[in-house]
């Protein structure tokens, strides 16, 4: 790929998803960001994210922002997504991976699996065999996914949480980090704990 690489957002996801580029071989153009070039000194800041559309031709974007609904948002823009995966990164040869998705160093992702667009596979995070993840799932590093996992879009796995297999978690639902998830989650809300449980029914 020749094209040369935009990032939408320059925070500190962004910062990965540059070093990502960089792992790939790939030329990175700069960012587009909507804070104040003033605190944004230090990087190659192009324009602000609805500058995106002019940028539109001869480059490929991604968008490098946590927010699930900030980034289904800009997603919109028909412009090139790149799914960008880190080379240490294990991928199986089939996994679907849709586009726009991060795949950040030394994850894992097993045979069988399908990752939907938008998608953050965060640092050190694992997808086991035969998972589906929908669009704009996060998996935050060191998050664990067992086989046969199922997530629905837009939710958001913290900092080492972990699913066991067969399972399925709802749409837009956040598990905290450490949180061990050992049911379905049929509910959308913020579980916690181990096991996780729903936070307005821990004090029950």
């Amino acid at each position: 790929m020749t094209d040369q690489v935009i990032i939408i957002g320059a925070g500190g996801h962004a910062r990965v998803a540059a070093d990502i580029v960089r792992a790939m071989g790939l030329g990175l153009r700069g960012f587009l960001d909507d804070q104040e070039p003033a605190r944004l000194s230090s990087i190659n800041l192009l324009g602000r994210v609805s500058d995106l559309p002019r940028f539109q031709e001869g480059h490929v974007f991604i968008c490098a922002i946590g927010s699930y609904a900030a980034r289904k948002a800009i997603m919109q823009h028909q412009v090139t997504w790149l799914s960008a995966i880190h080379p240490s990164a294990v991928v199986a040869p089939d996994v679907r991976i849709g586009e726009g998705t991060l795949v950040a160093a030394n994850a894992v992702i097993n045979p069988g699996s399908e990752i939907g667009r938008g998608c953050i596979i965060n640092t050190a995070a694992t997808v086991d065999h035969d998972c589906h993840l929908g669009d704009y799932v996060h998996l935050s590093p060191g998050a664990h996914l067992a086989g046969t996992v199922r997530v629905g879009e837009g939710a958001w796995l913290g900092v080492g949480a972990v699913v066991s297999n067969n399972l399925s978690i709802c749409a837009h639902s956040v598990i905290g980090a450490g949180a061990a998830v050992v049911r379905d989650i049929t509910k959308a809300g913020t579980y916690v704990g181990v096991p996780a449980r729903l936070m307005e029914e821990r004090g029950k």
